[in-house]
């Protein structure tokens, strides 16, 4: 079952009322389909703006882009020692952060992922960052380092952790204003075996007050997505986001009751559109896409090796030069643009013949 909003703030109003009747709400969608202006119009909804313009109540704590912006690098350029994240100061996300003992807070969840520490200065308003480094039998602690993108990352994502757990404690007022909790993509430079933890520690956090916010959670992970399917179960309802393209508009597939693999939706999407005639350029790097796919699955060298040709169709090089031409050209799925007749029937053709050299279950990819 599919729905079609014109805009994002017709679809962000519409996962507001969702969280009416479903404590949680799942987002999959693919990068650049829209999922961090999707967050900022679901939390703009919910502020008050006064006469002055200034915003005088909200309802939605928020992690996405922005927040990861509210923590900017000072690399001392001038004495290259004291490395700190400096931390703006002016936002409310930060608003507990000297009186609640922020660091007590954030350690044990940090712990989980990271063997580095740090201490936060509310009166400077930075984080310093240490690692303890054994050499020769002899544990020394380096101070002021600075930390790769991936640890900066979680750490800013046990911060956020760390925040909502206070804005589901009844007894902590300070974030007594938010009733709804929006997540966006958490684990961009996470492996594998971290976007299975982080995805369940999530879920333990969310779920461990029944009275908590209820939340919406997007990512364009499929397997961060899959194991938030797991964990929640019944508690969520869970959808693929797909921008519609030449129309400007976004549909939500409903997902609910069985397995999600990302190939398969993009497969349903593919044959949805050849089907219907509305093939676009990005089409054929949605394809190469599901071939790379394919081929690491199978072992085999290359993308390549996915495209075979029947007996009587010699132009196996033609299709590869054509995906391969699409797939790197300046093709943005926010400014679409329709195959030339030609490049249509190309598709077609190699679609078709991926599709019959590696069958699918064709209930799963019908579109």
């Amino acid at each position: 079952m599919s729905n079609t909003f014109a805009d994002l703030a017709e679809l962000a109003r519409h996962l507001r009322v969702q969280l009416d009747t479903k404590k949680f709400v799942l987002l999959y969608a693919y990068n650049g389909t829209g999922k961090t202006r999707l967050s900022t119009a679901f939390k703009n909804i919910g502020k008050t703006v006064g006469a002055d313009g200034e915003v005088t109540a909200r309802d939605t704590l928020y992690f996405n882009a922005f927040t990861e912006d509210l923590f900017q690098w000072d690399n001392d350029l001038a004495n290259d020692s004291r490395r700190v994240l400096k931390i703006n100061s002016d936002s409310r996300f930060f608003a507990g952060l000297a009186e609640l003992e922020m660091d007590n807070r954030i350690r044990p969840l940090l712990n989980r992922y990271a063997d580095f520490d740090f201490r936060i200065d509310t009166t400077t308003w930075t984080v310093s960052f240490s690692r303890n480094e054994t050499r020769d039998g002899v544990t020394t602690t380096v101070d002021d380092i600075k930390v790769s993108r991936g640890e900066e990352n979680i750490f800013i994502w046990c911060f956020f952790l760390a925040i909502v757990q206070l804005a589901t404690d009844p007894e902590i007022e300070v974030y007594d204003w938010v009733t709804r909790i929006y997540i966006d993509d958490p684990i961009s430079s996470l492996d594998e075996h971290n976007a299975v933890m982080v995805a369940n520690h999530l879920v333990q956090v969310l779920t461990a007050i029944d009275e908590g916010p209820p939340a919406v959670v997007s990512t364009h992970h499929p397997l961060f997505f899959n194991v938030l399917c797991n964990e929640f179960g019944r508690k969520a309802r869970k959808y693929f986001l797909k921008y519609v393209s030449g129309s400007g508009s976004y549909a939500l597939d409903d997902v609910d009751g069985r397995e999600f693999l990302h190939h398969l939706a993009t497969l349903g999407e593919l044959n949805q559109a050849q089907n219907s005639g509305a093939l676009y350029t990005h089409h054929f790097n949605m394809l190469r896409r599901v071939m790379e796919q394919t081929a690491n699955f199978f072992g085999l060298e290359s993308w390549k090796d996915c495209i075979k040709p029947e007996a009587d169709d010699p132009q196996k090089t033609l299709y590869e030069r054509i995906i391969n031409l699409m797939s790197h050209g300046d093709y943005s799925l926010f400014e679409p643009r329709e195959m030339m007749e030609e490049n249509k029937n190309l598709f077609r053709r190699i679609f078709h013949q991926f599709k019959v050299t590696h069958p699918f279950n064709p209930d799963r990819i019908k579109g």
